[in-house]
């Protein structure tokens, strides 16, 4: 990290005790910006990168709820608005029980840089609850989210702060909170969420959008080196939206999918996963994906170990943050995987990430990789606005020119800052500076 911001770092650890995922962010973002800040000074005097490391602001409320057998129960909100130099905070909730405001920060933190590369005019922001959906029933789900919301809808709307779903909130989850919105504030104020239903103003593709986006950014990775997806052999790590839509595409375009996973172990079919199979078992049963195995018995279950030990030429990890370690960045590398693309949000250590990049191996970090799904959030904003809906085709063509456009930005900054190639780099600088030229426009905030 370049002298000059390693007082911001000390200053980000000593302000934000604990949080070592927002650390993890920073530190990975402030790593690139050595070039940038030589370059231009004026963005270290108007202090815009520590600026940057502090959220707008950060809101934590209790949110308590009546279970099905009458019991009160007593969950934690969040929602960090992080910065709005572009546009209205925009970013998901997730619902898990592994939130806390240190995973809410970072999520918040690299939303803001994925967003400024998606080119739309939107900032950065995250939030969710340590509720889990897991094991509740409708009513409870429906209830807690209501008192979720009762909470939330002052201090969001249209202009100021746009949620979308992320882990444990889809389309149900939305739905229950759009409609505790609409029933506190009197208004069919549809840009206030995304991810909504199609009967009542969602966008098409949206579901899909984030695992889409993923691999069309892959391809055009494989493009500059004259390759395509056709007979590559992929792993996708995770079994839910992203990696289904990650399978999904990628299968479209030619490539086989070997292994995929859920958090007890996963599975390898060496005639390529059936994805319908995947489906049933988390969409419609909500099963462990070793019942995949009912279905093909000609299949392995792996329990407990990890997926990266399966040679790939790809792989996409598209569970969650810190999946993939140095040790599990070793076996791909030994095995001649060629490419890693984060479908998920910061799934790959610093550790797997240097390795990656000692290797050669070329790596494309999540604020790039895995924007697809806020770029189209921001495009059903439009579609709300103009009270318009889109086709599939059409979205999804417009989903595949931003990730076309991410990319290319991210080669050429890596380029002009004098790390060609570098995936990392490009992202986080490209990134960066959109966001902090506005900011020294807008003035002391």
């Amino acid at each position: 990290m370049d002298e000059k911001l390693v007082d911001v770092y000390d200053e980000v650890l000593r302000r934000n005790p604990g949080e070592t995922e927002f650390h993890q962010a920073v530190h990975e973002v402030l790593d690139s910006l050595g070039p940038v800040v030589a370059k231009h000074p004026h963005y270290a005097d108007a202090a815009v990168i520590r600026r940057l490391c502090e959220p707008e602001r950060q809101i934590i409320f209790r949110v308590p709820w009546v279970d099905d057998a009458g019991r009160i129960q007593l969950n934690r909100g969040f929602r960090v608005e992080f910065n709005s130099a572009l546009g209205p905070y925009k970013g998901g909730l997730r619902f898990h029980p592994s939130v806390n405001l240190g995973i809410v920060k970072f999520l918040g933190y690299e939303q803001i840089f994925k967003n400024s590369l998606s080119g739309m005019p939107i900032g950065g922001g995250k939030g969710g609850s340590d509720f889990d959906p897991k094991g509740r029933s409708e009513g409870e789900v429906m209830r807690f989210c209501q008192a979720f919301m009762t909470e939330l809808y002052r201090h969001i709307g249209e202009y100021t702060d746009v949620p979308a779903g992320d882990i444990g909130v889809g389309g149900r989850e939305i739905g229950y909170l759009f409609g505790q919105y609409k029933r506190i504030t009197n208004r069919y104020e549809s840009g206030v969420l995304t991810g909504k239903g199609l009967a009542w103003g969602g966008s098409r593709v949206r579901t899909e959008a984030t695992g889409y986006g993923t691999v069309f950014f892959v391809q055009e990775i494989l493009k500059t080196r004259g390759e395509s997806l056709d007979g590559k052999r992929v792993v996708v790590s995770g079994s839910g939206n992203v990696a289904t839509y990650a399978i999904a595409k990628v299968q479209e375009l030619g490539g086989t999918v070997v292994a995929c996973s859920d958090s007890g172990g996963y599975v390898v079919d060496e005639r390529g996963i059936d994805l319908a199979t995947v489906q049933e078992i988390k969409e419609e049963r909500r099963a462990r994906i070793s019942t995949y195995l009912e279905h093909h018995p000609h299949a392995q279950y792996v329990e407990n170990h990890s997926l990266w030990q399966v040679p790939c030429d790809i792989a996409l990890p598209c569970a969650t943050q810190n999946e993939l370690n140095g040790t599990d960045a070793a076996a791909l590398i030994a095995h001649g995987c060629s490419v890693v693309a984060e479908g998920a949000n910061m799934p790959c250590t610093p550790e797997a990430v240097r390795a990656f990049a000692e290797a050669g191996v070329t790596f494309a970090p999540g604020k790039a990789a895995n924007a697809g799904g806020v770029a189209t959030s921001a495009l059903e904003m439009q579609q709300n606005a103009s009270r318009d809906s889109w086709t599939f085709e059409h979205t999804e063509e417009r989903l595949a020119g931003i990730m076309r456009g991410i990319h290319d930005r991210c080669l050429s900054t890596a380029d002009e800052y004098g790390s060609p190639g570098n995936y990392v780099a490009g992202a986080n600088i490209a990134g960066f500076t959109q966001v902090a030229d506005a900011m020294v426009a807008l003035g002391v905030i």
